[in-house]
Formats: C-alpha cells, sequence, structure tokens
C-alpha cells in the first residue's frame, strides 16, 4: 500500500553539496516550481521521494526519475527541478534508504547499490511510479526516466509496469530479452558511442525490439560516455549531448504524456 505521508523537506539538506552544484540549471528556490520531499512506503520500508511541480499548477503528467548508483545527488534533485520548470509533476525517490540512504560522500554510493536487493528495489520503483501517478495533481498520465543504474531500473519499470506511457533510459543496461515483450511503454534510449560496456547488450535488446513491435527510438550520441548527461562529473559530461539528449526527453514526455 501507497502511503502520502510526512513531509520531510529537511531529509536531503545534509545531503552533501557536490561542487557541481555551482552549475545548477534550475535552483531550488525558482519561482516557477514548488519542491517537497514525501515518504512513500516501498517493500523495503519508508522511501523518501524528492518531488518538484509547476507552482499552482494541477494536472500535469508525471516522471518518475530514476537516480544513478550515488543516490538522489544534487544533480538528480537539479533534473527533477528541470522536470517541473518543463511541466511535470516530478519525483525521485532515494532507493538507497535501506541502506540508510544517499551518502554525504557520493563515492560511496556505487559500494552501496550493489547491495540492494534488487527484487525489493523493483518493487520499490514500481510503488513510487505508482504514488507519482496517483498524486492530486498529476494528471495520471506518467513517464520514467532513468541515468546509468537508473537507467537498468527505468528498463524494469518498463518491462513490469503496463501502465506505464513513455520510458525514457540514459545508457542503462538492457533488460532480460525474454522480457522485452512484455514491454508496453514507448521508449527513448540515449547510449554514448564510448561506453563500450554497455553498448554491447544494445544490438540484442533493438532486435527484441522490434521483433516485439515496440515503439522505441535509439540515439547515439558520438563522444559521449557513461553519465554523459551529468554535468557534475567533468570527466565525463559532454556538454552538447547532454543538451540534445535532455531537450529529445522533454519532447518525447510532452508527446506521450498530453491529455
Amino acid at each position: 500500500m501507497i502511503q502520502q505521508a510526512r513531509p520531510i523537506a529537511a531529509f536531503f539538506a545534509s545531503v552533501h553539496r557536490h561542487e557541481g552544484e555551482a552549475r545548477m540549471i534550475v535552483p531550488e528556490n525558482d519561482s516557477r516550481i514548488e519542491t517537497d520531499t514525501i515518504t512513500i512506503q516501498g517493500a523495503s520500508g519508508d522511501i523518501p521521494v524528492y518531488v518538484a511541480r509547476p507552482a499552482g499548477g494541477t494536472g500535469a503528467p508525471g516522471i518518475l526519475v530514476i537516480h544513478e548508483n550515488k543516490g538522489v545527488t544534487s544533480h538528480i534533485r537539479d533534473v527533477v527541478r528541470r522536470a517541473a520548470v518543463e511541466g511535470f509533476v516530478a519525483g525521485a525517490p532515494d532507493f538507497l534508504a535501506p541502506l540508510g540512504g544517499t551518502p554525504d560522500d557520493e563515492s560511496k554510493g556505487p559500494e552501496m547499490t550493489k547491495r540492494l536487493d534488487m527484487g525489493q528495489t523493483k518493487a520499490d520503483a514500481l510503488a513510487a511510479l505508482a504514488y507519482v501517478k496517483g498524486r492530486d495533481d498529476c494528471s495520471g498520465k506518467i513517464g520514467c526516466v532513468g541515468f546509468c543504474w537508473g537507467g537498468a531500473l527505468a528498463n524494469q519499470v518498463a518491462v513490469n509496469a503496463p501502465d506505464l506511457d513513455a520510458g525514457v533510459v540514459f545508457y542503462g543496461r538492457s533488460p532480460a530479452i525474454e522480457d522485452v515483450p512484455k514491454i508496453k511503454a514507448k521508449l527513448l534510449l540515449h547510449y554514448g558511442s564510448l561506453d563500450e560496456n554497455i553498448n554491447a547488450g544494445m544490438p540484442g535488446y533493438e532486435a527484441a525490439l522490434k521483433a516485439a513491435g515496440t515503439d522505441y527510438r535509439l540515439h547515439t550520441y558520438e563522444g559521449g560516455q557513461h553519465a554523459f548527461h551529468n554535468d557534475t562529473n567533468a570527466e565525463r559530461y559532454h556538454r552538447q549531448n547532454a543538451q540534445l539528449a535532455w531537450r529529445r526527453t522533454i519532447d518525447f514526455f510532452k508527446a506521450n504524456l498530453a491529455g
């Protein structure tokens, strides 16, 4: 059962402020949006969800934002706010909550994600999707976007959520080929040309999508590494590719979550 519990806006206040926060695209106090942190009940217990929505708006489409393997960092919160500025109710659950939540030291996140029970994590993601979709200020149309580790989880959401309307994956591992026919949502897939490890699974995934008749678009970004969208990762960020991929993402959601 999903619960909208007490607002805990201070929950993420202690999260380490990455140096990239200075490059936030949409600041926390942007007058166009309202932000909050809500706790829902997931399969693994209480899950905080950072939420941003258009100020004073109702009936907006919803987007579930799934974080990288570092948790709900300043970058992910910024992504949530970027979506809200574009007219969406967006929420990012902290899937590291069962292990104490997003760490102050982001470098500890990857090791923490390896310790998660992925069966419970998938159930937490589906609970969070249902929460965003069921909010009073959401139209009931729902999308999902995930990055890196979260991109793989976004693929799993697409497999396991028949009511998902649109899914966007940034350089996430593909799901099991036999699960691809379960996908009902339209998909937009972003991958970097230099991300050889993740890209190795793409030919089989794309073949399965074609065989299943899935409505999908696949973009490969020349010169893009894994995590090319993360503007707080100086070693991997590719500004041109990131901006193009985000614009395509917003256009895709607007086209498929309207009405």
